[in-house]
């Protein structure tokens, strides 16, 4: 069963217990009323027709008179004769009124006197008696008198005639005094009750399963949210989410608990899909790596080896020769020497070891790099421009060989003359370093791919210029270990431009206001001359 098939269930269970409820009550409180009512009649209405019986004066047909000696109980049985026949019943009827049932019995139970009038008026002039049992019992003293009387319902003497409300007591002689009341008018009331219950409880019960049905509807509309949501995320859309979010409704904690776990889900996918992406465009990488790097070795392994072969021929070489093939041999060992140290500087990096963190000075770590480039490629002009000192923790050495491989790119895929200006400067929290050159400048692809290892702009990948490709690699990786970035785009008048942003030092400013110079404690361009042209002349490509 559905979960709004079962709430309409309950809503129409309790609106049913809740109606028969309030039915039972209010025929059980009428039932009550109508025969204490008619209690109160009998019990009124007995004084009378006993001082008729015992021959008392009366007042007000029938009344005991009050202080005429009504008080006083009847003489010894025999002594006074009960009025019979139609004075007997005229006393009755002025009593308790038509149809009223009127018998004194002995303590044996035969029948003394009775009212042959009884219930004539009720049932279209049929007489009725009730049916009375031969022995009357439980009697109760009641009354100002303590008068033994009890009281009980019965059916009639036949089958079709009505309920009596019987009330008997107990004369001073130690007759049975028996006053009866129809119930039919009583019992035709209760009955219309119960048939205007019915008719009421049958329409409230359906008015509120209809009622209920709505609002049964009506709230499971969030439910029918969260199942719509539900399919859509089945259908792969992560991002949906449920609506009606309220701290203040069950349901509104629950979309808001359910959007909390399908933002987690979605994050964990994304992450789960990165990391997959990572992978692959690793293992991607890797293998290009691999294969680039047995590419680039290949050759100088073969060039030693083919000198190699002569230098066994040495005894049928000239000297000259012998010393062409010692130099190359030298030549392209110290070549896979580089290639191998650049190698195992990219491995250090992509290991995410982090790099050292000391005070430095950009604007004089350019410096320094300008001048190795001057007098490694005086052909080369270079420029620096810096309007304020920029301070950052890092690496000097490693940002000074950022720099140097962005000069030595200049220099080996620019013509002589190229000039290259680098800017340093101070961007809000940000250092920026930029390399421009005039030079022939990049296309939209090889700005998107310069930083590949091993890429080429030539596509014929000789060597005659330039060398393995790694170089802007390794500036790269050495930036991004320092959380920074780096981007290569055409400079907009020609020429290419490579700029660095960095984590400049938040100190800075309090420094400045302290009075000190902003400069750093790393190495200045004197000491980094010699380390740097020494990796200029094995980095260029």
């Amino acid at each position: 069963m559905s979960l709004r098939a079962r709430l309409l269930v309950a809503v129409a269970a309790v609106a049913l217990l809740a109606l028969v409820a309030a039915d039972v009550t209010t025929y059980t409180a009428l039932r009550t009323f109508l025969y204490d009512q008619i209690d109160t009649t009998l019990e009124s209405a007995h004084s009378p027709i006993e001082a008729a019986l015992d021959g008392r004066p009366t007042n007000n047909g029938g009344a005991s008179l009050p202080g005429s000696g009504s008080t006083q109980p009847p003489g010894p049985t025999g002594q006074q004769t009960p009025p019979t026949g139609a004075a007997f019943c005229d006393q009755a009827h002025m009593s308790l009124g038509p149809g009223t049932f009127v018998e004194v019995r002995s303590a044996s139970g035969a029948v003394v006197t009775s009212d042959q009038c009884a219930a004539s008026a009720e049932l279209g002039g049929k007489t009725y008696a009730p049916s009375l049992p031969k022995t009357i019992t439980g009697f109760v003293p009641t009354g100002p008198y303590h008068e033994p009387t009890t009281y009980f319902t019965t059916g009639s003497t036949t089958s079709s005639g009505p309920s009596f409300r019987v009330r008997v007591s107990k004369l001073a002689s130690g007759d049975l005094l028996v006053l009866a009341l129809p119930l039919n008018s009583t019992e035709s009331t209760l009955s219309q009750l119960v048939d205007i219950e019915l008719a009421v409880t049958g329409g409230a019960l359906l008015v509120a399963v209809l009622i209920g049905w709505w609002l049964v509807r009506l709230g499971l509309v969030p439910l029918r949210r969260v199942e719509l949501t539900a399919e859509a995320i089945t259908g792969g859309d992560l991002a949906h989410r449920v609506p009606g979010e309220s701290p203040r409704t069950e349901v509104g904690r629950v979309a808001r608990a359910l959007n909390v776990m399908l933002e987690r889900i979605e994050r964990a996918f994304a992450q789960r899909d990165e990391t997959e992406a990572q992978l692959r465009a690793s293992e991607e990488r890797m293998r290009r790596f691999v294969a680039d790097a047995s590419h680039e070795l290949r050759t100088p392994v073969a060039a030693v080896s083919a000198y190699a072969q002569l230098f066994e021929r040495a005894d049928e070489l000239s000297a000259e020769d012998r010393r062409r093939v010692m130099s190359g041999i030298v030549g392209e060992t110290e070549r896979m020497g580089h290639l191998v140290q650049d190698l195992l500087l990219l491995a250090r990096l992509d290991e995410g070891r982090p790099p050292a963190r000391e005070p430095l000075e950009l604007v004089d770590l350019a410096a320094g790099a300008l001048e190795t480039a001057r007098m490694v490629g005086p052909a080369w002009p270079v420029h620096l421009e810096a309007s304020e000192a920029v301070e950052m923790l890092g690496d000097p050495v490693a940002l000074r060989q950022v720099i140097d491989n962005f000069l030595a790119n200049v220099r080996s895929h620019t013509p002589e003359g190229t000039t290259a200006t680098v800017r340093v400067r101070r961007e809000g929290d940000e250092a920026v370093v930029e390399v421009a050159d005039d030079g022939p400048g990049l296309t939209a692809e090889q700005a998107a791919r310069v930083f590949e290892r091993f890429y080429r702009a030539d596509p014929s990948r000789a060597r005659t210029r330039g060398g393995a490709g790694l170089g802007l690699a390794i500036a790269a990786s050495i930036v991004e270990a320092h959380g920074g970035t780096v981007r290569a785009a055409p400079a907009p008048g020609g020429g290419a431009v490579f700029t660095v942003r960095l984590p400049a030092y938040a100190g800075q400013a309090d420094d400045r206001e302290r009075g000190g110079d902003g400069a750093g404690e790393g190495p200045g361009p004197d000491g980094a001359i010699g380390l740097a042209a020494e990796h200029d002349q094995r980095s260029e490509r």
